[in-house]
């Protein structure tokens, strides 16, 4: 059950979405930059929705992050660059299924150097966040020098399947059919993220190790590989956010998680730091933003992300959804 004061914060993103209808002019125009904004605030979750859990429950300020979202990215490159056949069939099953393999192996792959990354870099600095982000920072220009290293430095295009491109008609409406796609797969991980979080054991053991970690160790729990696990699930969803991200620029370089960054911290302060739910509507709110903004004022789409953190910040400091504990 929501409580009623965070009954307001959830009006801001249908109201900017009406108030957009008549400074747009057309519906069809509207609907679309609407359904745009709505899977590119999909997108931007999923890329931010690994720091928020990272930051929520472990208390690591992770500024390498964008490294597992190039990662991810440079994976799903070589897995469908491997799968020509099924990437360019103008079959949807086909092209789910190597959409599906590039996914899991950039989440694998993510997964697995966040593991590492844990153990030899942020392990030695947990509660000290100014360190945090200092070698969580080193750490990404590190692996982007690697990435380097295996792919190359130049920009390598990741063009969406075939059957993914063009658009469906929805009236006078175009939507993108990536678009939808992407609005698809944030629902599923935001729904799982909730659903993990606070219906299962696992997700209170975690819970209630944030609270009060010797008491749950007491009981014979282990905190430490608990809190290595959701590192690894953070990362492993950086890398799929990357995925995504890569598909909807259609290119890929080793600093494109660096380039994002901005963008995720934005997010999960205007969501409040560590909220997951906060994360989902601050990503959504950036998303419709941008679209409309770039429709109807260009110049200030250039900085309407800082100007939306500046406004919910003045009405809001500790974000839409602060969480109790911060």
């Amino acid at each position: 059950m929501i409580d009623r004061p965070n009954l307001i914060p959830l009006l801001l993103v249908p109201v900017p979405a009406l108030v957009a209808l008549p400074l747009v002019g057309s519906p069809s125009t509207w609907i679309t930059l609407t359904a745009a904004g709505l899977a590119m605030g999909m997108i931007i979750f999923i890329i931010a929705s690994g720091l928020t859990l990272i930051f929520g429950l472990m208390d690591v300020l992770n500024f390498g992050h964008g490294v597992f979202i190039a990662l991810g990215a440079f994976v799903a490159v070589s897995v469908l660059g491997a799968m020509p056949q099924w990437v360019q069939a103008d079959h949807l099953g086909l092209n789910l299924a190597a959409l599906a393999l590039a996914m899991i192996a950039a989440m694998v792959a993510a997964g697995a150097v966040g593991f590492v990354f844990e153990r030899v870099i942020v392990r030695r600095v947990y509660g000290q966040h100014l360190k945090q982000i200092l070698i969580t920072m080193g750490g990404m220009v590190v692996g982007e020098e690697l990435i380097k290293v295996i792919w190359g430095a130049q920009q390598i295009a990741l063009p969406l399947p075939a059957a993914l491109r063009g658009a469906l008609l929805v009236g006078d409406a175009a939507i993108e059919k990536y678009r939808v796609l992407a609005m698809v797969v944030g629902l599923v991980v935001f729904g799982a993220m909730v659903l993990v979080l606070n219906r299962t054991k696992l997700g209170l053991l975690i819970r209630a190790g944030v609270q009060d970690r010797e008491m749950v160790e007491s009981l014979g729990y282990r905190i430490r590989q608990l809190f290595v696990g959701v590192f690894v699930v953070g990362s492993a969803l950086a890398g799929l956010g990357g995925v995504m991200w890569g598909l909807y620029q259609q290119n890929v370089i080793p600093q494109m998680g660096a380039q994002v960054n901005v963008l995720i911290f934005i997010v999960i302060i205007i969501g409040g730091l560590g909220s997951t739910g906060g994360c989902f509507l601050g990503a959504l709110l950036v998303g419709l933003l941008a679209n409309y903004t770039g429709f109807l004022v260009p110049k200030v789409a250039l900085f309407s992300n800082i100007l939306l953190m500046g406004a919910i910040l003045l009405w809001r400091p500790r974000g839409l959804f602060p969480v109790t504990s911060r």
